[in-house]
């Protein structure tokens, strides 16, 4: 598996020699919506570095009630809390949208930390970035306003795919944000209104992200320039260009798409 084999953006920040010493353990799996990748407390058996789709993480009290706290997509990987000494995660991570991952097991991750400091380094950098994100989901869920809210999520889901279009409904964003679904429906409303986006039923599209950005209100930023800052680049990913349309912090000069 070489760098230009590996989507993950975690993993094409290794060396060349840290990437043949992984391969070996590692497996092309595919995943489907709302499939479990982690169960709260449970041994994690095994980790997920994304090639594609993206992965939600779930607090929950009880039964009923539930939000996400963090997103994960091709920058980063499932499970990393094996690197911090910690053999199960609180949280639930099911899958928000189909894709694929390379994954390896918990017992071959952590010989894998052990012989590749390059790997355990970039595993911790990740964990802060991760961590950072939590933290602004925490302000912005105490400080904002729903729309802004909305704003800052689907910057973060665009963020982590192809196009522009995100398969989406009201009641999951609801259930992601944890809010009533009628304030989903204005807060939709007023974005589509500044044709920012435009929302049809089971998808939403993103039409201008410099506003989506501004209505966001300094929301969104802070987690994807932790990631640029500290996790770099290889020398091919350092060149290629970022797609079209995307000018995002995970898009500028240093960072390859995600």
């Amino acid at each position: 598996m070489g760098q230009s084999a590996a989507r993950n953006q975690l993993l094409a920040a290794l060396p060349e020699k840290d990437l043949t010493l992984l391969s070996p353990a590692m497996e092309l799996v595919s995943f489907e919506p709302e499939q479990t990748i982690i169960e709260p407390f449970a041994a994690i058996t095994h980790v997920h570095f994304l090639q594609s789709g993206l992965l939600s993480v779930i607090a929950r009290s009880g039964d009923r009630e539930q939000a996400e706290i963090a997103m994960i997509g091709r920058e980063g990987m499932a499970g990393f809390s094996l690197a911090l000494g910690c053999s199960s995660a609180p949280f639930h991570i099911f899958v928000q949208r189909a894709g694929n991952a390379l994954r390896m097991s918990a017992e071959a991750f952590r010989q894998a930390c052990h012989d590749s400091p390059a790997l355990h380094r970039a595993v911790l950098l990740y964990s802060h970035v991760f961590m950072t994100q939590v933290a602004e989901t925490s302000r912005a869920n105490a400080r904002h306003t729903v729309e802004t809210r909305l704003a800052r999520w689907l910057l973060m889901a665009h963020d982590r795919s192809d196009g522009d279009d995100l398969p989406l409904t009201h009641e999951f964003l609801s259930l992601m944000l944890g809010v009533r679904r009628p304030g989903i429906t204005v807060s939709l409303h007023v974005l589509e209104g500044e044709r920012m986006i435009r929302a049809r039923r089971g998808n939403i599209r993103i039409l201008d992200r410099a506003k989506l950005e501004q209505a966001a209100r300094g929301s969104y930023g802070l987690p994807e320039a932790e990631y640029r800052r500290l996790m770099k680049p290889s020398p091919a990913e350092a060149t290629a260009a970022p797609p079209a349309n995307r000018s995002g912090p995970y898009y500028s000069e240093a960072r390859p798409a995600l």
